[in-house]
């Protein structure tokens, strides 16, 4: 069975415990350093087959199998970023031999360079707002309807109904408004805290397992020392908006996945 190098992240040299590094890598093979001047890729040995070919498409389709591997994936990275700024790669990213990764640490030296700079001292946090919509429509219905009162009361039964219905019906719309200048007020409380943001793609129900839905989805980069005012703006949006069925989910520090394809080689 021929043998590959799996590639989880690249980091700054200097910056790294002494080698070789402690722990494990997938299926409990050790963990190595490949080096190229002051980069390193840390990586351990798997086989090929379980990445390529038709065994690999059947296992890449088998959560029980794929699912344990990401995590120790994610698990590597994340332990590698607590000494260096890292350059993750993608789940399944294998080179032939320590050769063929050298070249590409070669080639693109500046780029990774560049990059693992620009992350240095800054940490990935993921917030996704998360909406039940049924809840957040009673909320303005109620609130239109305390606007109205006076009006409505004035009306005869029949007519005060159908006056009614039909500001429930413009809560849709107002519902969509509502949502902008809720992401509007977040930015404007965030932005002093962040380096840059990135908009990722939303969810359906089916995939978050949620019954909410996901209607926005950040990933922001944020510098260390900001963090806790960053999270302090996180928990008083969460106050403000959670009566109303809207909620922020705030995870991290993850490494900088969503940073990684601007500009810079993703591996």
């Amino acid at each position: 069975m021929s043998q590959g190098f799996y590639l989880f992240c690249l980091a700054r040299l200097n910056r790294l415990p002494s080698l070789p590094l402690e722990g494990r890598g997938l299926n409990g093979s050790p963990l190595q350093v490949i080096i190229f001047q002051q980069l390193a890729a840390v990586c351990c040995r798997v086989p090929v087959e379980d990445f390529c070919g038709p065994q690999a498409e059947e296992q890449l389709g088998d959560l029980t199998w794929i699912g344990p591997r990401a995590i120790r994936h994610q698990e590597v990275v994340a332990g590698v970023m607590l000494h260096s700024p890292v350059l993750p790669a993608r789940f399944g990213t294998i080179f032939s031999s320590p050769a063929k990764l050298e070249k590409v640490m070669q080639r693109h030296q500046d780029t990774i360079v560049q990059f693992l700079e620009r992350v240095a001292d800054q940490q990935e946090w993921a917030i996704k707002g998360l909406l039940d919509r049924s809840r957040a429509k009673e909320k303005l219905f109620s609130l239109k309807l305390a606007r109205e009162a006076a009006r409505l009361g004035a009306l005869p039964p029949g007519r005060r109904y159908f006056q009614e219905q039909r500001l429930r019906t413009d809560c849709d719309h107002e519902l969509t408004q509502w949502l902008r200048a809720v992401f509007r007020e977040l930015w404007t409380d965030l932005r002093d805290f962040v380096g840059e943001v990135r908009e990722r793609r939303l969810f359906p129900r089916e995939v978050t397992g949620s019954n909410k839905d996901m209607v926005f989805n950040w990933a922001f980069l944020v510098p260390e020392k900001a963090v806790p005012s960053f999270q302090t703006r996180i928990r008083e949006a969460n106050a403000r908006h959670s009566s109303g069925g809207l909620e922020f989910d705030c995870t991290g520090p993850w490494p900088p996945y969503n940073f990684a394809t601007s500009g810079t080689v993703l591996l």
